[in-house]
């Protein structure tokens, strides 16, 4: 139990109140009428004291010593048993035990067996790294609030000065290799926008002398659209899309949205939206040149191109 140390009849207080009775010679009676609690109750705790001293004073687990109705332990391992081999329910094994489903919930839970996911290990992250920059470029977009004023997400005071000014969609791109990223905004995620910053996006790659050769996106209907699929086979470049309902699997992308959201979009207060637009082909440009990535060995991507020193000055313009 948490209680202040200061309490009354807390260790320091019983304390106290015995050496009223120990060493000043004071009556049960007179000791409980000044700390306001019944003579019983000082009989315990001086008789406690005088068997084991100060550490006697200390609470003590409510729990009991024995326990005549405790399940056998033979019987939650076997519960524990069904629950691991034969992936039984709760109410299953109640009745092959012959014990309440409340019971079998309880034993279950102390062991970690209470949901059936737990049973299944988790599969192993499978973490991977194409060769060369190029080899694969990870797709997605981000869904992003338009605003005439600072909203709360800064400011921490909520407003409604901004209310039905619509959206606009970051859309982001990211070397697997390099992790060179690329954002634009575009006012929706329709297949047009979408073809349209894939061609932006090769285009940004061919002024590094990097050769786009496959995409990864998700299963977005953008993504799913003939039009896209048109763009991409006239660039020569080879489209695959993760599994549905595994966001993982383009984890790189989703990750550089968060870094871009925490540094970029809500990392600074803007007055606007069109403000923080303009602020991002900076925040991207550091992010490239200047910014070390983790998952890199703390180089910056830029360093990953193999880019000659010339043309390092060259292009950081």
């Amino acid at each position: 139990m948490d209680v202040h140390q200061n309490a009354k009849l807390t260790p320091r207080g019983r304390e106290e109140m015995v050496k009223l009775v120990v060493d000043r010679g004071w009556s049960l009676r007179a000791a409980a009428v000044a700390y306001q609690v019944d003579p019983k109750t000082v009989s315990r705790w001086v008789a406690r004291y005088k068997a084991e001293g100060p550490s006697g004073l200390q609470d003590r687990s409510s729990r009991p010593l024995s326990c005549p109705h405790r399940t056998p332990r033979a019987v939650s391992r076997r519960i524990c048993r069904l629950r691991r081999r034969d992936r039984l329910t709760m109410a299953e094994i109640g009745r092959r035990e012959n014990v309440s489903q409340a019971t079998v919930a309880r034993i279950l839970a102390a062991n970690g067996l209470n949901r059936l996911s737990k049973l299944d290990p988790k599969p192993p992250v499978r973490r991977y790294e194409h060769p060369h920059p190029g080899a694969m470029v990870h797709l997605d977009i981000k869904k992003l609030a338009r605003f005439r004023v600072p909203g709360h997400r800064v400011t921490r005071v909520p407003r409604k000065d901004s209310k039905g000014i619509g959206w606009e969609r970051a859309h982001v791109a990211i070397d697997d290799h390099s992790r060179v990223g690329h954002i634009q905004i575009w006012p929706d995620e329709t297949s047009a926008s979408a073809w349209r910053a894939l061609i932006a996006t090769v285009r940004y790659f061919r002024s590094l002398g990097v050769r786009i050769e496959r995409i990864l996106t998700d299963n977005g209907s953008c993504y799913r659209s003939y039009p896209f699929a048109r763009c991409c086979r006239r660039l020569g470049i080879k489209h695959r899309r993760t599994k549905p309902y595994s966001p993982q699997t383009n984890g790189k992308a989703e990750r550089f949205i968060q870094t871009a959201i925490r540094e970029w979009a809500y990392g600074h207060s803007y007055n606007t939206s069109e403000i923080r637009a303009a602020e991002l082909p900076r925040w991207v440009h550091r992010y490239n040149w200047h910014r070390r990535h983790g998952g890199i060995g703390g180089k910056t991507p830029i360093s990953r191109l193999g880019l000659a020193g010339d043309n390092l000055l060259r292009l950081h313009t």
